[in-house]
């Protein structure tokens, strides 16, 4: 087992750096920011992805619409490739295509299939510059983003934060960016933190008997990918859920042994926490993330404390990500199962 994670766990580890090299990456790119983002002529913008990047594209787009005030979708690739008829709208559309690699079948073959459309305008975020899709597409590149391990880690988190101070620029809103600025400087120190926190949640328990992944608004996305981070590095069953979602009947699957791990915003911080204190009663363990702890968050059995109150919800999403995929690493790890080799998994999926 020593030899387990020798990829997976330096890649969590070095995402701030990572983060930090997106950022000043961004002040390299500001052409491709005037030429897409701040285009308010196009009557959509639809971010795109497949597997994690979906998830990526999901927070992308909640941010964009809520920062600029202006129509975004998130769509799996495989939906514009597909079912471009169900997915968009008549008009002028921008669409970004989301990739790691830039060189998954999907989201190549469906910035393709628009390319050439008169309506249809084409970009991307990836940590290869050279791939197939930056070479279609004008990309956005975190530099430093780019993996040798198969599970996406740092990749997720600095493509997120670029992204979203790509959009904070894009506004206009000098305390936007600086809400980004904000949240990169908390960083430093919440990855170490979050290394921690998760061993000791890991190493002082046994395996849960299921885990459900929390979260609401832009902080959704960051579920669905911790969800899909503990199942793809420990061979783990486990779900996400919009928070106040998992009341209306999934809660049924809650018992003891169970870890319910809410991503608490502040925008509705009030009406999440009942839910976690319902789920309690029902005999769950509770990991809560939050940006400070209180009164509220008393009844939690564990908490991750990013800092950042003051910032949106938007702004804080990538801080609570170490700590979420070194739980699915630390549960690798305990299961005996190798996070470097996940099963069934390669680093690019191609269509045959």
């Amino acid at each position: 087992m020593a030899a387990y994670g020798t990829l997976t766990y330096p890649e969590i580890a070095g995402q701030h750096e990572a983060w930090a090299a997106a950022r000043q990456q961004l002040e390299q790119q500001r052409d491709w920011i005037e030429d897409h983002l701040r285009d308010g002529g196009y009557d959509e913008t639809i971010f795109i992805g497949s597997g994690s990047s979906y998830y990526q594209a999901q927070i992308m787009a909640a941010t964009f619409r809520s920062w600029l005030g202006r129509k975004a979708y998130a769509y799996p690739s495989s939906d514009i490739l597909l079912f471009r008829g169900h997915s968009s709208t008549p008009g002028r559309k921008l669409l970004v295509g989301v990739s790691r690699s830039g060189e998954s079948s999907e989201v190549v073959l469906a910035i393709r299939s628009v390319m050439d459309l008169p309506d249809w305008t084409v970009c991307g975020i990836t940590c290869y510059p050279n791939s197939s899709m930056a070479r279609l597409a004008p990309c956005l590149v975190s530099p430093l983003g780019a993996e040798r391990s198969t599970v996406m880690t740092k990749s997720f988190s600095s493509m997120t934060f670029l992204m979203q101070a790509a959009i904070a620029l894009a506004s206009g809103s000098t305390g936007l960016l600086e809400q980004m600025d904000e949240a990169l400087t908390l960083g430093a120190s919440l990855v170490p933190a979050a290394d921690a926190l998760a061993k000791q949640i890991v190493d002082g328990h046994d395996l849960f008997r299921n885990y459900i992944y929390l979260g609401m608004g832009p902080l959704f996305g960051i579920a669905q990918e911790a969800c899909l981070k503990i199942k793809e590095m420990a061979n783990v069953w486990t779900e996400s859920f919009g928070t106040l979602e998992f009341r209306h009947g999934p809660k049924s699957i809650i018992e003891p042994g169970s870890l319910v791990v809410l991503i608490l915003s502040e925008q509705a911080r009030a009406y999440e926490l009942k839910v976690a204190e319902e789920m309690k009663a029902y005999g769950a363990k509770v990991l809560v993330a939050a940006s400070e702890t209180g009164e509220d968050t008393a009844i939690a059995d564990f908490a991750f404390v990013t800092g950042g109150r003051a910032l949106s919800d938007d702004a804080r999403a990538a801080l609570t990500l170490p700590l979420l995929q070194f739980i699915g690493y630390y549960t690798a790890l305990k299961r005996n199962v190798n996070p470097d080799e996940p099963r069934n998994l390669t680093q690019v999926v191609k269509i045959q």
